[in-house]
Order: structure tokens, then sequence, then C-alpha cells
């Protein structure tokens, strides 16, 4: 693809690993918060080509994994009611519930359609005049916009039967409390790119003053990565805690002014659950009030809800860094993309299918 293949040059990829090995004098560690650049990594054994001792932390950078699991199984019993068209992004489909998942859900006759874009659901919800359409919308910052805008063209079309079911996160106070944790072993960030192109850097900065850690802004290729691992490291060695921006053809650090307009228009923040993290104060999106009538969580009461996780599934540990998806014992054999126990072998940013379309076996027995 133009524009797309100077940014994988294998050349320039030995260069920058070259010139990582000369520069880095410590096993530094780095936490990739997105789930497109941990794949990245893996896919391209980014991860293990680093210098001896350095380690990438794969962090809680994929939005359908870290949804909880109370989300998932309120879409499932609005998804059960009859007269309900829920809609999707396809890998919501097959991430595991307390007892199902909306895929199987819809094989025994419930209305569950993916869609490509929220203003898929604005029109099935015109087209649809006598049914309740809903959209669950999972995501970070990147996706919040999209969503924004499906809501004000649902009120410009005054459509009443048209709603959301919202689980948006954001990313900065997740990396506030996965510093905060006193085990944390985190000495630098990869920020993701797609998030700052919306929101810019800005939010960054005090983090990076507080905790004195150096965030770089990266992009997803590999040679995208390889520089901001680099760009992260020299800032370690010089004694460094600042935002840099090495996704420059996409990113400034004031953002998308117009897209964070729409969304502060439409959403208030909020305390949100994170699977795998727990509850974190200031960390998710709502509706607003004056939207509160599109929320699907309001106009549904589906009673109290029970979710259960797979006593098996280490999806927690997996999401904050502290363990690898060879660390599990279903890893491979009881959970696979075919058969997941948890989200992260589901996603197309999960680091478990990450892992598993990469190949990697666990180093050591996992019984």
């Amino acid at each position: 693809m133009k524009y797309l293949d100077e940014y994988r040059d294998p050349v320039l990829a030995r260069r920058l690993l070259d010139e990582l090995r000369r520069t880095a004098t410590r096993p530094w560690r780095i936490m990739e918060v997105c789930g497109g650049q941990t794949h990245t990594l893996v896919r391209q054994g980014i991860d293990e080509l680093l210098p001896a001792g350095m380690r990438m932390i794969h962090g809680p950078g994929c939005p359908v994994c870290v949804t909880p699991l109370e989300t998932l199984d309120r879409a499932m019993a609005i998804a059960a009611r009859p007269g309900v068209i829920l809609t999707s992004f396809g890998d919501m489909l097959r991430v595991p519930g307390t007892d199902t998942d909306l895929l199987s859900l819809r094989a025994r006759g419930a209305d569950v359609r993916v869609v490509y874009a929220p203003m898929d659901a604005v029109r099935l919800a015109a087209a649809h005049p006598d049914r309740e359409v809903v959209f669950l919308a999972v995501g970070f910052e990147t996706t919040a916009p999209a969503n924004a805008m499906a809501v004000l063209h649902a009120a410009r079309l005054g459509l009443a039967n048209f709603s959301m079911l919202v689980s948006h996160v954001l990313v900065p106070p997740a990396m506030t409390a996965l510093l905060d944790d006193p085990d944390c072993e985190v000495q630098a960030f990869l920020a993701a790119g797609h998030v700052c192109a919306v929101m810019g850097w800005t939010e960054y900065e005090p983090i990076a003053a507080r905790y004195e850690v150096p965030v770089v802004v990266t992009g997803f290729e590999p040679l995208d990565l390889l520089e901001g691992i680099l760009m992260a490291v020299r800032q370690l060695e010089e004694g460094r805690a600042e935002v840099e921006n090495q996704y420059v053809r996409a990113v400034r650090r004031s953002g998308n002014t117009a897209a964070q307009d729409a969304v502060r228009r439409v959403f208030r923040v909020t305390d949100r659950a994170w699977r795998g993290i727990g509850a974190l104060p200031d960390s998710g999106l709502e509706l607003a009030e004056e939207y509160e009538r599109f929320d699907a969580a309001r106009r549904f009461d589906v009673g109290g809800l029970c979710p259960v996780e797979d006593p098996e599934c280490i999806a927690g540990a997996i999401l904050t860094g502290a363990k690898l998806p060879t660390d599990c014992a279903a890893y491979g054999t009881r959970c696979t993309p075919r058969h997941p126990l948890g989200a992260p072998m589901v996603s197309s940013e999960g680091t478990c299918a990450a892992f598993h379309a990469a190949g990697r076996t666990p180093t050591r027995s996992t019984a």
C-alpha cells in the first residue's frame, strides 16, 4: 500500500535496533498502551529482538477486552427482548458473557447485527420505526467522536427508537491507576497514536511530570514502534520525563478540536469499571443529561445482573501487564480464538489473540 511500505523497511528496522542496543545500558521496561501496537510488536517479533533484559509490558489497550462483563450481560439481556435490534462491531459478538455471547444469542433467534459505523445503527432505526435499535458503544477516545455524531444525528431526525449502551473508557486514568500500583514496573509509555490524533497529548504531560515517566506518542507500524521505543529509551538514559511525539504525520499537540467539541457536547465524564482493573474514577464517558433519552441502560430495565468471570481466565492480569498469555494454563488449549474463555483471545486487539496468531507457546509448564 502506498505510503505504508516505507514504515516496514527491514533495513531501517535493523538500524533502529542497532541504535537501540547502543543506547540502552539498563533493562528498561516500557508499556505500549494500545492493542494495535501490541499486535505489531508480537507479529513482527519486535519484542523478542530488543536488547537483553529490555521488556515490553502489554497494557490495557484493547477496548473490547476492558469492557466490563456486566455491560456484556446487559447487552445480551436487551438483545433477547422481542422487537429489539442490537447492533455492534464484529469483535463484540464473540466476547463471552457470564452464560453466552451475542453470536450464540443470534443463533437462537435474537436480532443481533454487525455494523461498521454507529451511523449504520441510526439508519437502521430510521428504516425500522417499529423496532428498538440499540448500538453497543465501546472504545477509547478514538471512537467517541463518531458515536457522538450518531447521537446528534438521531436527535436531529427525532428518532425515538434509537439508543446506545455506552461503555467508553479514557486512557489517562488507566495509566495513572497502573502507576499508582506499588507493584508497577512500567518506566515509560508508548501512547496510542489514534487516541492522540483525537485528544492531543496535553493530558499526558501532568502524568509524565508527576510520575517521572517518559511518554512517547507512537504509530502502529514496525518503524513507528522501534523509533518510539528508541525515543523512550533515550529519555530514560538521559533522566528526562517528557511527552514526545513520534507520530508526527498524524498527531499534533492540540489534537482534533472539532472532534473534542462533539464529544464534550454529547458525553460527560463518569466513573467506569474496567475489566481486569476495577472501577476507576473519572475514567469513562456517559451520555450527558441533554441526551439521556438515548441511553439504553436507562431505557431497558433488565433487572439485577450477576456477572461471573470464568475462573480459569486470567484476563485481568494480562490486561494490566502482570502476566503474559503464555502464563495462562488454558492458553492455546482450553482457550483459543475459536473457543475463547475471555475477551483478550477474541478481539483483534487482544494480547492473547496476538500471541496465538504469532504462534507463541509457553516457555515453561503452566500446569
